[in-house]
């Protein structure tokens, strides 16, 4: 009876302890967003509205890798630019690279301060035709509502390169002179991996001796109701972005007729292949960038929610699982056979992963082949790039980033994160001491769908929000660096 009790005593002793050390990590877990600073709000014209569905009606579209660029269609996209924004073509020196990408470079008065560079895209995804009907307008009409403007790119992303522009030009009419150099970079080939634009213009600053303090891009967002727990808009920034790699699987057999099937069928390997990449997908981890997500996070929680975030160290599980914190498997093409009677001789299927950092394509592809059958050959296909390094939090820089968009948006909680999905800014960590990925769109469960779906569109007021943040951003930047 007395060892009984004694057993009790301890569990009681240690859950006590347990219960103690949860509430300690709870209680001293502060939040981390800085205060508002006072900034003075300038007016914004409609008319910007105007230009946003101009530059919707070029059809600047990337269809694949291999695929030639409209060069009608992106030559006036230029044109339209300069005619749309003349103090920025007056002001600015204009390098085209690679013909149809476009580097502006505005010439700041201090040449011992690090440039900053901004960064959008001009091409958009293509649009399926069966979807037409579901549009509220033509997708490159560029409608203008009562509410949005609607159109491909509306959201992906030529708000943000307009509103650089827009940002720009309003700077110029005021006789705004930045102290550091400001570049703006827009590629042509985001949508297909951004080599031929981004990465020629980073090719091209890096041998110009570039060596930046700052680098943003999208990929970034204002989160309304998609963080459980948090009733405040969300700003993420992501710091880093995960990798991207596709990989065909290919069963090749001496097929045969579908009445006399052999016991290993080719497409029945192949689905196989598929299934156990599924079943076996690779381990929820923590990174860097995750981990900030977590400290950020948690302490604008509710209190159950903010005592799992300050102990990850037990339930550290079920959070990285929530926050998608591991490579990603999605089977997305699959191909084979020819007739309904007829066992194919060839099957292949692609897979997609989006790679976690602390992995890489060498590790991902051994995975691959450690899982599915030795008889199924594994091939690389496409454009595929290793996770990005995570850019510091703790620079001048990246406050400058978190102080502007608390001024802006003052409602907002700022989260540094992992993006999943990869952008240009992946090109321009070896000239950036730090890349950010961020613009104020404003993004709702809702609105995700139309993210390279139906119906891109984007509301007026978050517009103009764009707009004031990045004014505000070039403004700050050159008052404060």
């Amino acid at each position: 009876m007395k060892l009984i009790r004694k057993i009790f005593l301890t569990i009681l002793a240690l859950a006590l302890i347990l219960v103690i050390v949860v509430l300690f990590n709870t209680l001293r877990l502060n939040s981390k967003q800085v205060d508002p600073q006072p900034i003075e709000l300038v007016s914004i014209s409609d008319e910007v509205f105007l230009n946003l569905s101009k530059a919707v009606q070029f059809q600047t579209i990337s269809f694949s890798e291999e695929a030639i660029p409209d060069s009608a269609a992106f030559n006036g996209f230029h044109a339209f630019l300069a005619e749309a924004f003349p103090l920025v073509h007056e002001k600015m020196t204009l390098t085209k690279i690679n013909e149809y990408s476009l580097l502006y470079k505005w010439d700041g008065s201090d040449s011992s301060k690090k440039p900053i560079i901004l960064m959008s895209h001009q091409d958009v995804v293509p649009v399926d035709v069966p979807t037409l009907e579901m549009w509220e307008a033509s997708p490159f009409e560029g409608k203008i509502t009562a509410d949005h403007i609607v159109g491909r790119g509306t959201m992906d992303d030529k708000s943000s390169l307009m509103a650089l522009l827009e940002g720009a030009e309003m700077l110029l009419k005021e006789g705004f002179a930045p102290v550091q150099t400001i570049y703006f970079a827009f590629g042509h080939d985001e949508e297909v991996g951004g080599a031929k634009g981004a990465g020629k213009i980073a090719e091209y600053l890096a041998q110009q001796g570039v060596q930046a303090a700052f680098t943003l891009d999208e990929g970034g967002m204002i989160a309304e109701g998609m963080v459980p727990g948090i009733d405040q808009p969300v700003s993420m920034i992501n710091v880093a972005e995960k990798g991207f790699a596709s990989f065909r699987l290919i069963v090749e057999t001496k097929g045969g007729h579908s009445s006399a099937p052999p016991r290993e069928n080719t497409i029945g390997m192949l689905a196989q292949a598929i299934v156990d990449l599924e079943n076996n997908q690779l381990p929820y981890r923590m990174a860097d960038p995750v981990q900030y997500q977590i400290d950020y996070l948690g302490p604008e929680m509710p209190f159950v929610q903010k005592m799992a975030f300050a102990n990850t160290w037990l339930l550290k599980g079920q959070i990285l699982e929530a926050l998608n914190s591991h490579t990603t498997t999605a089977p997305t093409i699959i191909g084979g056979g020819v007739k309904n009677n007829v066992i194919p001789t060839v099957a292949e299927a692609t897979i997609n992963f989006r790679i976690l950092p602390g992995e890489t394509i060498e590790s991902v592809q051994a995975h691959i082949e450690n899982i599915v059958s030795d008889k199924i050959r594994v091939e690389p296909a496409g454009h595929l790039t290793n996770p990005s390094p995570a850019s510091p939090i703790d620079s001048e820089a990246y406050k400058l980033l978190e102080s502007t968009i608390r001024s802006v948006f003052p409602n907002s909680v700022v989260v540094p994160g992992l993006i999943g999905g990869g952008t240009d800014a992946r090109h321009f960590y070896g000239i950036s001491d730090g890349v950010y990925r961020y613009y104020p769109l404003r993004i709702s469960p809702d609105a995700m769908t139309r993210f390279h779906g139906i119906d891109e569109k984007i509301t007026k007021d978050n517009y103009k929000e764009i707009i004031q943040f990045t004014y505000q951003l070039m403004r700050k930047f050159n008052e404060e660096v």
